[in-house]
């Protein structure tokens, strides 16, 4: 039962009352139903072309759990630090399958693994259809009114890391992010980054692939997970979450007239390199 307020305004009564509840949770899947449905819905909002997405040396295509969950779980089994800059973990393949379906379900969101198509130099062993599962990226908060999105998660697995596949994949997102429809691309107006203000490499990385420093928003996130790094800050006497660390976020932005005033050579040029 909602308490009923009576507020005064300009010497009348009006009553208000305050109707929200909690959404209930989203259905919770278990056994097969986690690897979902075959053809598999990755359910974006926006019609993706992935010939766009595909180099002679690395493809993007839509994370399938069928196969792609089992590869990444055993690499973070292997090196849990591969998540260590991740708001989440994952201590059991299925809360990461829980989390892909959660990820599927908001159509905002794009999953995509990361195939190194040239690993014939013996780097990793051929386990996906066109080469090795390399890493993931996607899209979050993609909005088409306001023509933006974030990229994210990017996450190369180790043996991978310090080769063409980071900035490869990460080039070929943003030239279809960025790109008009004309050419090929989504025609989007910003692409938005955003890293733990205490990652460097993260930042690092995207400035190396042309994105621009905006700022730090301070105390943008409450970490649930109190092991993951957040901004060493104690917090107040009374903070209604004493055990959730904050986090300040570092914000960058490649956007349409970067990208015209010489930010497609630059992504071509690194997406390219040998």
């Amino acid at each position: 039962m909602q308490a009923l307020l009576i507020i005064p305004s300009m010497g009348d009564m009006a009553s208000v009352v305050n109707g929200f509840t909690l959404p209930a949770p989203a259905a919770r899947l278990s056994g097969e139903d986690l690897y979902g449905l075959d053809p598999y819905d990755y359910n974006f909002c926006y019609p993706v072309n992935f010939l766009q997405l595909e180099t002679d040396r690395v493809a993007l295509m839509p994370l399938v759990p069928r196969l792609h969950a089992e590869l990444y779980f055993e690499s973070v089994c292997k090196d849990a630090a591969i998540e260590k800059w991740l708001h989440v973990r994952h201590d059991t393949l299925e809360q990461f399958l829980q989390n892909l379906e959660s990820w599927r379900r908001d159509s905002s969101q794009l999953v995509l693994a990361i195939v190194d198509k040239g690993c014939g130099d013996g780097r990793a062993l051929v386990n996906v259809p066109g080469g090795s599962f390399a890493g993931i990226i996607g899209l979050i908060k993609t909005s088409i009114g306001n023509l933006s999105t974030e990229m994210g998660p990017v996450i190369t697995l180790p043996e991978f890391q310090r080769t063409y596949v980071t900035s490869s994949a990460i080039g070929l997102l943003l030239r279809y992010c960025l790109e008009v429809p004309a050419k090929g691309g989504l025609g989007l107006r910003r692409v938005q980054w955003s890293a733990n203000a205490k990652n460097k490499t993260s930042v690092r990385s995207a400035v190396r692939m042309g994105f621009q420093r905006e700022g730090t928003l301070r105390w943008a996130l409450s970490l649930s997970d109190e092991t993951k790094i957040g901004n060493g800050h104690a917090l107040r006497e009374g903070d209604p979450q004493p055990n959730w660390p904050g986090r300040d976020t570092e914000v960058l932005s490649f956007c349409s007239d970067d990208w015209e005033a010489g930010g497609r050579e630059r992504v071509q040029a690194l997406v390219d390199r040998r």
